[in-house]
């Protein structure tokens, strides 16, 4: 590599180059030029070529749709001292950085797993439920399961303490609950 006896100011860079990519060309220049900034500049979109570019040393994430105008701009504003994105990967790095909305704690569970979830709520022991939803131990076993997966969770009493934390609200036709337990 020639960049290092070039010492530029700064450096646009691909993510997707011909022998290493974008990522890990500026992982290995950046200790060898730390006075180089370097913005990507790529088609992608996703977070996780977003965070792994920043990680590696990159000071800006420009899409390759980003005008002559915006890029020029862009390389000054990186001069100035500052961290040019695109306003759509600005939105997404913000997003990452946001707590998720309690609401949403329970909403990756399926329907059926959030019936099995009530149903401990309500006290009801994993026969009951087996009866009441008219599935198997083991069915009901392996919802448990996939349900402490979900809620990262590691014990009934902490699933049933996250659910009524947040509020996870009932399924319509839950069955009732049992009158006496035998």
């Amino acid at each position: 590599m020639q960049l290092p006896a070039e010492k530029p100011n700064l450096v646009l860079v691909d993510i997707n180059l011909p022998d290493l990519n974008g990522i890990q060309c500026v992982t290995r220049l950046k200790p060898l030029m730390p006075d180089t900034q370097f913005i990507m500049l790529t088609v992608y979109e996703d977070a996780d070529h977003i965070f792994s570019a920043l990680a590696a040393g990159a000071v800006g994430y420009l899409l390759k749709e980003t005008s002559r105008e915006e890029l020029l701009a862009a390389i000054r504003e990186v001069h100035g001292g500052g961290a040019p994105m695109t306003s759509y990967i600005a939105r997404k790095v913000v997003q990452s950085f946001q707590k998720p909305r309690p609401e949403s704690v329970g909403e990756n569970l399926t329907p059926r797993e959030r019936e099995v979830l009530v149903l401990l709520s309500q006290g009801y022991y994993y026969k009951e439920i087996a009866d009441a939803l008219s599935i198997s131990m083991p069915t009901v076993s392996t919802y448990i399961r996939r349900i402490y997966d979900k809620l990262h969770v590691n014990s009934r009493g902490r699933a049933v303490a996250k659910f009524t934390q947040f509020a996870l609200p009932p399924l319509p036709s839950m069955p009732t609950p049992p009158a006496t337990r035998g």
